[in-house]
């Protein structure tokens, strides 16, 4: 498969706010139809490198290429073709569940009501209850889906599952698997959910000092002789990192 055809490829990325390094010379490919999971800590600039590839932020250097196009330069198609689920519902308050998904349907047109509607009723998300009346949880639902209903080719979730009770989450992960299940959809998914990543990626890219250190199948970057669904093999894979990074600013 060429590059060029690629769902996603980034090259030599940057991204600073002001003096800030965020993201510094990030390279990612992602392959279409697999699942990788982001890592990294808090501040690793995990959310700037989605709002690069929605388009919404302008890159200091680098090229982003979605579906072979560049998403500042053709921002409504290929925002046409990718689910986005933000880290908090960022719905005005007075909008309904029914109010978001009447104002995306004229956006996209893949939209498939019944599809919607199935999703609604399976994940139990209220629909006359305007945002600034819902919980969290009940606020992710609604926005997954608003991101699924439309089949999309790319999805992107930014840590969709933080801060939510074990039953939402679960909840909220049934309809990420649900999606997952239908095949030949490019999910990447950024999250600090070590058990969930553990149960969904296909790949892992752990991004430390604004690059991709690491990038593989679950048994590459683990080992081959780690149980590949072991969340505890992530948290000694992010302690290394962390670790190798503290010595080479130390060196």
């Amino acid at each position: 498969m060429s590059t060029e055809n690629s769902g996603l490829v980034v090259e030599q990325l940057a991204v600073r706010f002001g003096r800030k390094r965020v993201l510094d010379g990030l390279d990612l490919r992602l392959q279409d139809g697999v699942t990788t999971v982001l890592l990294g800590g808090n501040g690793a600039g995990k959310s700037t490198l989605l709002r690069v590839l929605l388009g919404v932020l302008r890159p200091r250097a680098g090229r982003v290429r979605l579906f072979g196009q560049d998403p500042l330069r053709a921002h409504r198609a290929v925002l046409q073709r990718i689910g986005y689920v933000p880290d908090v519902p960022d719905c005005p308050g007075w909008m309904t569940a029914r109010d978001l998904f009447r104002f995306l349907q004229p956006h996209y047109p893949t939209w498939n009501q019944a599809s919607c509607d199935a999703l609604c009723e399976r994940l139990a998300v209220p629909l006359r209850t305007k945002f600034a009346a819902m919980s969290r949880g009940q606020g992710m639902k609604a926005m997954l889906v608003g991101a699924l209903a439309f089949a999309p080719e790319l999805l992107l979730l930014d840590e969709p599952f933080a801060g939510l009770d074990p039953l939402v989450r679960e909840q909220v992960l049934q309809g990420v698997l649900g999606a997952l299940r239908e095949g030949g959809r490019t999910v990447l998914c950024a999250t600090h959910e070590l058990e969930i990543a553990s149960r969904i990626a296909d790949r892992i890219a752990v991004l430390q000092d604004g690059r991709i250190v690491r990038h593989g199948t679950l048994g590459e970057v683990l080992g081959q002789d780690e149980p590949v669904a072991a969340p505890s093999g992530l948290h000694r894979l992010l302690a290394e990192v962390a670790a190798q990074a503290r010595e080479e600013v130390i060196a």
